[in-house]
């Protein structure tokens, strides 16, 4: 059975300019080639929320655990924390409508 990936994190202040161009340039087609389809993308503009959130499916739970396990999912993240606070991920069963 399929699995979502839930990402969320906030932008460091000061740091947009240069996060936008890994995010768009790096980090999603990584995402892309390690197994990850981006499904959606969302920005919190008001409330007490991590300012980004990114949805991804993989074939299955176990695809994902393998996927958070190898040493290509830990350099990406690493790279992406410079840019960013907060970071975080879970698991989940895709329900096919907005999940936080």
């Amino acid at each position: 059975m399929a699995a979502k990936m839930i990402q969320t994190w906030n932008i460091k202040p000061g740091h947009e300019q240069e996060y936008f161009g890994f995010v768009v340039g790096e980090y999603l087609p990584r995402l892309n080639k390690l197994g990850l389809e981006i499904t959606d993308a969302w920005v919190t503009v008001f409330g007490d929320h991590p300012q980004i959130l990114v949805g991804a499916l993989l074939p299955s739970a176990e695809d994902a655990q393998k996927l958070v396990e190898s040493e290509g999912w830990e350099t990406l993240t690493n790279q992406l924390k410079e840019y960013v606070d907060d970071f975080g991920y879970k698991i989940v069963r895709p329900s096919g409508a907005f999940q936080f």
